[in-house]
């Protein structure tokens, strides 16, 4: 719902969204039509998903952030679902996984805080 936000009336000093698990589909009926909409959004996007999620084929996710280019980035976690649960077979665990994502969060906030010009910096309070 941010995505559809920011799409259709951008919030002045926003820099980024992140997903964690971002909803492509419905289970078992895969189709790119909730991403349509991503396309108007103008900020940087961080796309965190397990490659098990049944709301979000990874070919089909991968082939939507391609598509927005430069401004999107996706963070696959291999053999998490949906909830970033992985199967005890994986040899990690959950905690592991979602400290996998905070990680990768981290990073990539800080890169959107890094670029961005001082007349878009104003207070360092602001969220991305």
């Amino acid at each position: 719902m941010a995505s559809q936000a920011q799409a259709d009336r951008p919030l002045p000093g926003l820099h980024g969204l992140a997903f964690l698990g971002f909803p492509l589909h419905p289970a078992k009926k895969p189709s790119p039509e909730r991403a349509g909409h991503l396309a108007r959004v103008d900020v940087p996007m961080l796309f965190l998903q397990g490659t098990r999620d049944a709301l979000a084929g990874m070919p089909l996710l991968a082939a939507t952030v391609q598509r927005l280019g430069a401004r999107a980035t996706l963070v696959p976690f291999g053999q998490a679902d949906h909830s970033f649960h992985v199967p005890a077979k994986s040899g990690r665990s959950d905690g592991q996984v979602l400290d996998e994502a905070l990680d990768a969060m981290v990073a990539w906030v800080d890169g959107v805080l890094r670029r961005r010009t001082p007349a878009q910096a104003g207070p360092a309070r602001r969220a991305v």
